[in-house]
């Protein structure tokens, strides 16, 4: 139940005003129209003014100098004649006195007889007024809150919004405060009452808020009569849709059956109840009948105590008033509820009508008309005849409205179906787009007249799907300029239409904002091209924009939940009032663009047997694919074709599969014979050994293969080098796997001469006629320099969206679920090609041990595996001698004639002059170990062969030519 705040029960939004031109301040009502009402913001303080009381002046003062004069002059008469009869002029002056006195109140006497006479006029033209504004503003008042007598009445009220009414209902008629106010009237207790009488509007309606639950209290008979009204009032007011009526089990339900509100859906209830176990419901309105002796259910807060036929008492929100409720009779409840069926049904059609589900089986289709020639019509429903829809005539574009559950999947589903059925694929394909969820159009995808299906579940699909649209655009445009012909009409113009079905638009532009301007620019030019749209979406607001809104003059809706959204596609509110209860899903209303208004339909069901017929009876060659399916996740070199190279010349290199939506194609990604340089990116498992592998089946006789060993990698990047490849002769491939991981094994001055090494590989493979290949997880120092040096680059699977960025892929072209060997190559979707059969060749080649031949010296520390290999040594019949010895001309040698002079480093640099002797003319073998001295020993600043620490390398330089890798004897050598 709402809740309530108590009101004032005649206040929903604006305020009476009783008011007149500042000319009649006088109070005279000239009986004009006032030009306030109930939907004005505030009252004028132009008022009603009554004259106050008069009131008495008061008592003028004795003129004692107009009595003093007379006197004084008499005196001096008589001074000056001495006559006696000049003081009887004395007496004038008390005369004048007496005389101004019954002056004075002879006047006073006189106003106060015509102010009575004025006040008593003033009152009368008052009165009048204050009673013929009542009279209108009790006028205005119900018409803003007319009841069931008024309504019925006035078939215009019916149904039909009022701003300032709100959600209320009249409980009956009674005294509100009014807007009228008279001033004025002070000490008049006459004027008191007519103030009190004007602040007062008898006869007027009390309204409260609907939802705020009414308990009507009073004899069975009575309150019945009450409640009907109520009941019918509040259908009268609303509409259809704006509430749904719960059964009863009151004895009146004959007639609420008859209401179209029993019949018609809505989100809000309303229930009549009698007093008892089901008062309590949880209906949004609530009218209930009470007995006298039985209290009112919880949750009412209007209460209305019926203390006969015409009398109430109304307790709204604590406050009680006396009223005059409203009551109807059952006969004439009946007739009204049938005056509002008969309303309802010429708004919405007949309620009574089957309603039940239409199969598209059971519709036939209209025949072709030879006014039509080359539309698209299609039977998608019925309402009482089949509903058929032609996307040519009556398109060429159209948007399909309707809020979750409604059934706006099932009408597109049915909507392709039923043109399948009907034309063949040389005249009509379709591509589908389905981004709720990926199964709206799952059971379509097999009809041989759809080309694609694309959905949310396909991160990419969206952006290849604009691609191929734009293509698909492009290419119709060639055919028809091809043809001569000027739009898809003409018949030299062989092509089918193509229908791009999308649904849930909306969220479609949220994922790609970019396709709103493709889409509009289709529907600008789709009709001349053979191009239609049919967009799915909840809502247009916001959604579709003008450009593209003006292009879909074919609208369809179902039930909508906002009326805004339902007036901007069929022009009226009907798709936000229900259809009858148990039909929402599924009732649709049309209208094209000639229609004066929509037309209401139920939406054909199709099953699995639809969809079945449609590809048993399906006509026509297999379409040309304007969409193709995403690439697959394994591609076999072998099947790659090529074709045949021109004589003498090296075929081309294959990587895998190229997706070129843009084209409209997929095709062998095939490297330029003038690349030098190619790098293939991605993390662990991304197949960028599978790429090496594949480029390595191609031409396994020119392949060198730098090893994942850092001692043989060494040795075939420096071979590489020192022997450049003749132009003149087959192509070489060099491969390296990994090439930062390898380079992340050297210390730092052979990892820059390594890179340094392979730089200049790649500035010279042109002129050489190779090709360098390179993988890396990761680009940073000097393999960036490598990465920009090749002239190809190729992104697999990256970690994580940063580090596809990092490698310099765009960040919408990342893909966290890319499957091995799913990258882009120049801007599209690769799949490398997997060739099994063909390993990564080449492997390290352990260095050989060394043993001493005559005198050599040996640069080594004091560890175990120096003195295990001294040992060997020993034991083969070498002497061992140290350099002090050595120096000083110690007796040496032996059966053989093998010395091995040993020091350590800083020795060897003190006994510089058999240093200078061993170094030039006899064998040198310095230690890995002792690599930082092996510059200061050889007196040579270029590096020697690279040599893993630990594992009993060493290098030999004999008479001072250059340094080789050996292994020393007895020692846990590893590869």
């Amino acid at each position: 139940m709402a809740s309530f705040t108590p009101l004032p029960p005649v206040r929903p939004r604006g305020s009476l005003s009783a008011s007149r031109p500042q000319a009649q301040a006088a109070g005279v009502d000239g009986g004009a129209p006032d030009t306030v009402g109930p939907h004005d913001d505030a009252p004028t303080d132009d008022l009603l003014h009554l004259d106050d009381r008069w009131e008495r002046p008061p008592r003028p003062p004795l003129p004692i100098v107009a009595s003093t004069v007379p006197i004084l002059g008499a005196g001096a008469l008589w001074l000056v004649t001495g006559s006696v009869l000049a003081l009887w002029l004395a007496a004038l002056g008390p005369l004048i006195a007496l005389a101004s006195i019954a002056d004075a109140a002879r006047t006073a006497r006189r106003d106060r007889r015509a102010a009575e006479q004025a006040s008593a006029e003033t009152r009368a033209e008052v009165a009048r007024a204050v009673a013929s504004r009542h009279r209108r503003e009790r006028e205005r008042w119900w018409g803003v809150h007319p009841d069931v007598a008024r309504l019925v009445a006035s078939e215009i009220e019916v149904w039909r919004p009022h701003r300032d009414r709100g959600d209320t209902v009249v409980v009956g008629r009674g005294r509100i405060p009014s807007a009228v106010r008279v001033s004025g009237g002070r000490g008049d207790a006459r004027a008191g009452e007519l103030r009190r009488r004007a602040a007062v509007l008898e006869d007027a309606p009390i309204a409260v808020p609907l939802e705020a639950g009414i308990a009507v209290i009073g004899p069975p008979l009575v309150s019945a009569a009450v409640a009907r009204a109520l009941v019918l009032q509040a259908c009268l007011l609303h509409p259809p849709g704006s509430f749904s009526i719960l059964p009863s089990s009151a004895d009146d339900e004959t007639w609420l059956a008859r209401l179209p509100h029993r019949r018609i859906g809505a989100p809000r209830t309303l229930a009549l109840r009698v007093g008892g176990a089901d008062a309590a419901d949880a209906a949004d309105i609530r009218i209930v009948r009470v007995g006298p002796d039985e209290p009112p259910p919880p949750g009412c807060a209007v209460v209305l105590r019926l203390d006969g036929p015409g009398l109430a008492h109304a307790d709204i929100g604590g406050e009680t008033y006396e009223i005059r409720p409203e009551a109807v009779g059952r006969a004439q409840a009946v007739t009204i509820a049938e005056a509002l069926a008969s309303r309802a049904a010429r708004s919405w059609g007949d309620l009574d009508a089957d309603d039940r589900p239409v199969r598209l089986a059971d519709l036939a289709a209209p025949g072709p008309s030879p006014a039509a020639r080359g539309g698209l019509t299609a039977t998608v429903g019925r309402d009482r005849v089949p509903v058929s829809i032609d996307l040519v005539e009556d398109g060429p574009h159209a948007v399909v409205t309707g809020m979750t559950g409604s059934g706006k999947s099932e009408l597109l589903v049915t909507w392709v179906l039923a043109l399948c059925a009907r034309y063949s694929t040389r005249e009509v394909t379709f591509l589908l787009a389905d981004f709720k969820g990926g199964t709206a159009f799952q059971r379509l995808a097999d009809l041989p007249h759809v080309t694609g299906v694309i959905t949310d579940l396909d991160p990419g699909g969206a952006r290849r799907a604009i691609e191929s649209l734009r293509a698909e655009i492009r290419w119709r445009e060639a055919e028809l300029a091809r043809a001569g012909a000027r739009d898809i009409r003409d018949e030299r113009a062989e092509l089918p239409r193509l229908v791009v079905v999308v649904d849930e638009f909306a969220a479609l532009l949220a994922d790609h904002p970019e396709l709103q301007a493709l889409f509009t620019d289709l529907a600008a030019r789709g009709r001349a091209l053979g191009m239609h749209l049919i967009l799915g979406t909840q809502r247009t607001t916001g959604v579709i924009r003008e450009g593209l809104w003006a292009n879909l003059p074919l609208r369809l809706s179902l039930r909508v939940a906002d009326a805004a959204d339902s007036r901007a596609v069929i022009g009226t509110d009907d798709a936000a009032r229900p259809a009858s209860t148990g039909t929402e899903r599924g009732t649709a209303w049309l209208r094209r663009s000639t229609d004066a208004a929509p037309r209401r339909f139920r939406v054909a069901l199709a099953d699995a047997d639809d969809v079945a017929a449609v590809v048993r009876s399906s006509r026509g060659p297999t379409p040309r694919r304007s969409w193709l399916p995403a690439l697959p996740t394994r591609v076999d070199l072998a099947d790659l074709r090529m074709p045949p190279a021109d004589a003498g010349a090296t075929p081309p290199l294959v990587l895998g599969l190229l997706d070129e939506p843009d084209e409209q194609r997929q095709r062998p990604a095939v490297l330029d014979p003038r690349a030098t340089g190619l790098v293939i990116l991605g993390r662990g498992g991304s197949g960028k050994t599978t790429a090496l592998q594949t480029l390595a089946a191609q031409r396994p006789e020119a392949v060198t293969c730098v090893p994942a060993d850092p001692e043989g990698a060494w040795d075939v990047v420096a071979d590489l080098v020192r022997a450049p490849h003749a132009a003149s002769a087959a192509p070489r491939l060099v491969l390296v796997d990994d090439i930062d991981a390898l380079v992340g094994r050297y210390p730092m001055d052979y990892a820059g001469e390594l890179l340094q090494h392979l730089e200049d590989l790649l500035r010279g493979a042109r002129g050489e006629g190779t090709l360098v290949a390179l993988t890396a997880q990761r680009v940073a120092g000097g393999v960036a320099r490598l990465v920009d040096l090749a002239s190809r680059r190729v992104l697999l699977a990256s970690a994580s969206r940063a580090d596809h960025v990092a490698l310099g892929g765009a960040p919408a072209d990342w893909d966290d679920r890319a499957r091995p060997g799913r990258g882009t190559w120049d801007g599209h979707a690769l799949q490398v090609a997997t060739a099994w059969d063909a390993p990564l060749p080449g492997s390290a080649v352990p260095p050989e041990v060394w043993q001493p031949r005559g005198l050599a010296g040996v640069v080594t520390r004091r560890s175990p595996q120096a003195r295990a290999a001294l040992a060997v040594w020993e034991s083969a019949g070498a002497a061992l001698i140290d350099l002090d010895a050595f120096d000083a001309g110690v007796e040496r040698g032996s059966r053989t004639g093998r010395v091995v002079v040993v020091g350590e480093p800083d020795e060897w640099q003190r006994h510089w002059r058999t240093l200078g002797l061993v170094r030039s003319e006899h064998d040198l073998v310095i230690d890995a170990s002792c690599g930082p001295e092996y510059r200061m020993l050889t007196a040579d600043r270029a590096l020697p062969p690279y040599c893993v620490t630990g594992r009993g390398r060493a290098w030999v330089r004999e008479a001072g030519g250059d340094p080789r890798r050996i292994l020393l004897p007895d020692t846990p050598a590893r590869a």
